[in-house]
């Protein structure tokens, strides 16, 4: 074996055989990240998100909206607008034989034209109060809800109505004009024994 040199280290004793290796050390642990500054009193960390405010304000001013508009209607009277039941037709020569169906959509009455006289029929079915159709090709009126007919007088002949449809009340001016009132009517009931298309005011002769 040779003699160590002078001034060198001796060489560390060389492991045996079946003994653990010695284990490294463990490095030291990784610093902290430092901690953000605590926000000061008052002052938010985040600033807000403008499209929260918008749907909040939006909200609002939807909800004071609709009350105003709620308070302004207070101020409107709600009146149903009807037309006037007593209206002015024209001339007795103004209408030709037949039905004329001028004043249906605005006054719901049809005029009828016989040779000898003028009547004026309301346009109510007297089953359930619908509006019956005038069929020129069947030469009646029809109502579209049951099926009631009636002939070109207004006289029932088939389906559940129980009665003709009224009549409205007719006259002339001082000018010669036929004035016509839907608020007074006159009706034919044979259950009842009533017939009033012959009155006074039920036609007008001409």
């Amino acid at each position: 074996m040779a003699d160590p040199v002078e001034g060198s280290k001796p060489a560390p004793p060389a492991a045996k055989a079946g003994t653990a290796t010695a284990t490294p050390p463990a490095p030291p642990p990784a610093a902290k990240p430092a901690a953000k500054p605590a926000a000061k009193k008052g002052e938010n960390a985040d600033p807000p998100d403008p499209m929260r405010r918008r749907v909040i304000w939006g909200m609002i001013y939807g909800y004071l909206g609709i009350n105003l508009l709620m308070f302004l209607r207070f101020f409107f009277p709600r009146a149903l607008y009807e037309p006037n039941t007593i209206f002015n037709i024209g001339y007795p020569a103004d209408f030709s034989l037949g039905i004329d169906q001028r004043y249906l959509m605005t006054n719901r009455v049809w005029i009828i034209r016989e040779p000898d006289r003028i009547f004026v029929i309301f346009a109510r079915c007297t089953h359930l109060g619908c509006t019956p159709e005038w069929k020129a090709s069947e030469n009646k009126f029809k109502c579209p809800c049951h099926g009631s007919g009636y002939d070109s007088e207004g006289v029932n002949f088939e389906g559940p109505a129980p009665r003709p449809m009224d009549r409205a009340h007719i006259a002339l001016d001082a000018t010669g004009k036929i004035i016509v009132d839907t608020s007074r009517l006159y009706m034919d009931d044979p259950r009842a024994g009533v017939n009033q298309f012959n009155d006074s005011g039920a036609y007008l002769p001409v």
